[in-house]
Parts: C-alpha cells; sequence; structure tokens
C-alpha cells in the first residue's frame, strides 16, 4: 500500500509555521496540494494561502467556499491551529480562559463542521486529524484551559469520527514537546530537563508530527478513525523517576 495522496486537496490551519509547517511541508512531500490558513501571511510563501480567523464562523465558510471554487474538492483537513501561553490560573481572566477554548476546541468543530459538509458529497469522502497534546491526558498546571479543550479535542474526534463514519474519517495526535522557535524561546531555562524527561532523549521536530498526520489522513490507515495516536517519545517521566533517593 502507498500513501496515495497525489493529488488530493489539503487544508492545514495555522500551516505557516512551527508544527504546522511541518505538517503542511510533510503533505507536500506525499504528493498533495496544500492551502494554509491563518490571520496573517508568512513572510516566505510555502503555500497556497487564504486569510481566515478560524474562530469567525463567516470567514470559515467563505475560505471553505474559495478551496472548493478554486480546486473542486477538499479531502483532508488537518486542525492544527491551537495554544496558549502559560499562566497562573488563578489570577488568570475569564475572557483568557474563554478565548484558549474558544481557539483550541469550538475553532476546530466549527471548521470541521464546514469541511465535513463538503466531504460528505464526495464519493471518496474525506479524513480530519486534530492535532491535539499530551496534555489533553495528564495534569496541566498552569495550562489548565488548555489542557482541558486538547482533552476535549480528542473526544471530539470520536464522537466526530462515529457520527461522520463512513464518509469521513477523523482522528487526533496527542503531540508532546516539538522543537519550534516559540518552544525553544518559551522553554529555554528548563529545555535541558524537558529533553532529558523524554525517553527518546529529544523532542519532536514538526516533520515527525507531519509525518504521523499524513498517514492518519492516508489510505494505510483506512480502518482507523476515533484514535488518539500518542507522538511523545514515550511521555515525559515523572519527576520522581530521575530523583536520586537517599
Amino acid at each position: 500500500m502507498e500513501l496515495a495522496l497525489d493529488g488530493s486537496v489539503v487544508l492545514v490551519t495555522g500551516g505557516g509555521r512551527g508544527v504546522g509547517l511541518g505538517i503542511t511541508r510533510a503533505f507536500q512531500s506525499a504528493g498533495a496540494t496544500v492551502v494554509i490558513c491563518g490571520r496573517t501571511e508568512p513572510a516566505e510563501p510555502v503555500a497556497d494561502f487564504i486569510a481566515c480567523d478560524i474562530r469567525d464562523v463567516e470567514q470559515i465558510d467563505a475560505m471553505v467556499t474559495q478551496i472548493v471554487e478554486r480546486y473542486g474538492r477538499l479531502d483532508v483537513l488537518v486542525n492544527n491551529a491551537g495554544g496558549a501561553p502559560v499562566v497562573e490560573t488563578a489570577s488568570a481572566s475569564p475572557r483568557f480562559h474563554e478565548a484558549v477554548i474558544r481557539l483550541n476546541l469550538v475553532a476546530p468543530l466549527l471548521v470541521s463542521q464546514r469541511v465535513n459538509a463538503v466531504m460528505q458529497e464526495q464519493d471518496t469522502g474525506g479524513s480530519i486529524v486534530m492535532i491535539s497534546s499530551i496534555n489533553g491526558s495528564r495534569p496541566a498546571p498552569e495550562s489548565v484551559a488548555y489542557g482541558a479543550a486538547k482533552a476535549g479535542v480528542n473526544n471530539l474526534a470520536a464522537s466526530l469520527a462515529a457520527e461522520w463514519a463512513p464518509k469521513v474519517r477523523v482522528n487526533s495526535l496527542g503531540v508532546g514537546m516539538v522543537r519550534t522557535d516559540i518552544t525553544e524561546e518559551a522553554f529555554a531555562p528548563i529545555m535541558d530537563e524537558a529533553t532529558a524527561a523524554v525517553p527518546l532523549g529529544r523532542l519532536a521536530e514538526p516533520s515527525e508530527v507531519g509525518a504521523c498526520a499524513v498517514f492518519l489522513a492516508s489510505p494505510l490507515a483506512s480502518y482507523v478513525t476515533g484514535a488518539t495516536l500518542l507522538v511523545h517519545g514515550g511521555g515525559e517521566l515523572p519527576v520522581y523517576f530521575t530523583r536520586e533517593t537517599p
């Protein structure tokens, strides 16, 4: 079996930088035509770009319509856009929590809903991949809204997979720390400790997340739906595991 993505049209939200860029390039290497979206266009063109704030339903509708008019189809959606800064939960404002959940959970639901309407009318259906986080399946202190949203994304994938089958497959990637400019800047003081806590001894590269997204979207995963594939290098070991006992 092969990836068989030649000629496929793929939408990657937030596909112009970081993990999203790794996903974009992975699909391009597999022969797909990639459309990326975001609020601002990347400084260097990496794929067909459509300006869209995925928190706005009207902008989502306009984007999906434009893709179908331009390419005649939409085969794969990768809900990658998201993220949140680390904050103290007790002092964070209600507006902050709401914004994090809207970006990381509500927006992927809205984009998926609009894209599903297109995929259901296609003979070949389609595939949706959610980029989630290991914070969705473990405690996430100082990232509670983000962790809760990502837990919701995993359930969202499983629920949509059941509801939209058999035409559309929906899966999720539970991603650990990935080496990007944003990660290296935000976690510079603890980067050595974070790396040492991963059994594989390093952070993921964006291209490795991209490869897993390509797999889930491809015919190689034709019987995989409603699943969360962990992409975390074995997980981050608990702090006590590396402590020296007296």
